[in-house]
This record gives structure tokens, sequence and C-alpha cells, in this order.
């Protein structure tokens, strides 16, 4: 319940300054005007779409996703949070965030890429979705726990895009290879070892951040 509530208190703040939600806007729309000019009348492969979405995608989240924590520090709140809320509340609270963050603006850039690139076909829908679920997923988790690390540090934006480039790695080629295969329209046991990787990816980065979460968040 206190994890809602905290995520009740950052939804509200963020509709009040639309910090976040106007970076992502302004991100994707420049980077998606970027890539549609730079290829002119050019027809693109369905494979360089799919994986220019999980490009665009990662970028996007770097933009937006940093502040988790450090408006926490820049309003001075974060001894307010310590003192009445346990670690494991708080990182809910900015997890379930940063989820529905991270699965609005993944949802609009699918949108987008389906609306202006006619080589974005996806045949089997199934397993892209599964790739897009556990993938946001991923990167919701992941970028929650960086935003952590790095929330006391003077140059957060620079340190945010280096450790999450090595963190999130795996993750991206993994969801590349995925939307490859779904576009092929390969069965999900065709796929089934990268799905697994997918998962096991989700699961170990949010253990790892409630074990972590208690050191970064008192230190």
């Amino acid at each position: 319940m206190k994890a809602f509530a905290l995520f009740k208190k950052d939804w509200e703040s963020e509709l009040r300054t639309r910090y976040a939600v106007n970076a992502l806007a302004m991100f994707i729309l420049v980077t998606i005007s970027v890539i549609l000019f730079s290829i002119g009348t050019e027809r693109i492969s369905e494979y360089l779409t799919g994986g220019l979405l999980w490009v665009v995608i990662f970028f996007s989240s770097m933009s937006g996703l940093s502040r988790a924590f450090v408006s926490e520090e820049e309003r001075g709140t974060t001894l307010t949070l310590q003192l009445i809320s346990s670690p494991s509340t708080v990182f809910s609270g900015k997890l379930l965030f940063n989820l529905i963050l991270v699965f609005l603006m993944n949802i609009a850039i699918t949108f987008l890429f389906a609306l202006l690139f006619d080589a974005f076909i996806i045949n089997n829908i199934l397993l892209f979705f599964i790739a897009f679920v556990f993938g946001s997923a991923g990167i919701a988790i992941s970028s929650t726990l960086i935003a952590a690390i790095i929330s006391k540090a003077s140059a957060k934006g620079t340190l945010y895009t280096v450790l999450s480039f090595p963190v999130l790695l795996p993750l991206i080629l993994t969801l590349l290879e995925i939307t490859k295969r779904a576009m092929d329209g390969a069965a999900i046991t065709d796929v089934w070892p990268e799905v697994a990787l997918l998962v096991c990816y989700d699961v170990i980065m949010l253990t790892a951040g409630y074990l972590l979460f208690d050191f970064i968040w008192k230190d």
C-alpha cells in the first residue's frame, strides 16, 4: 500500500512537471524524424526496422528514466523517505512508476514504427508480444536500480548512460534476435532459449534489485 502511495506521489508530480514525459516525447519524435529523413525514399529491410525499434527504445529510456531517485535528491525528500518507508517499499514504488512509463513509451514507439515503416511487419504477434512485455519490464527494472546507484553522483546523466549500456546490452541483443525471429514467423518453441534468457534476465535483475537496494539506498 505504501509502495502504491509512493507511485501515486511520483505520478502526480510527473503530471504537474511533465519532465520525463516531455523528454521522452521529444526524443522519440526527433529520433524517428531523423531516421525518416535519413532513409528518404529508400526502402529499408524488415530486420533493420526491428533493430531500429529497440535502439530507439534504449536511447529513449536513457533520456527519461534517470530521474527516478535524482528528483528525490533535488527536492531533499530522500531522508524523509528513508525514515517513513522501508527500502523494499521505496524500490517497489519507483519500479511501478518506471514500469508504467516504459510501457507507455514503448507502446507509442511501436505504434509509430508500425504506422511509418512499411517494412515493419511482425508475422508472429505472440512471440513479439512476449519480447515486448519482458523486454519492457527488463528495461524498467534495470533502469530503476541504476537510477538509485547514480542518484548521489555529481555527473548523473553521463554516469547513467555509462552504467546502463553494459547492463542492458545482453537484454537488447536478445530482444533483437527474438524480434528478428518474430518477423520470420518462427514458432515460440524455435526461439525458446532466447525467451528463457529474457525471462531469466528479468528475474535476476528483479532479485538483485531487492537484495541490493537496501545497501544502495542507505549509503
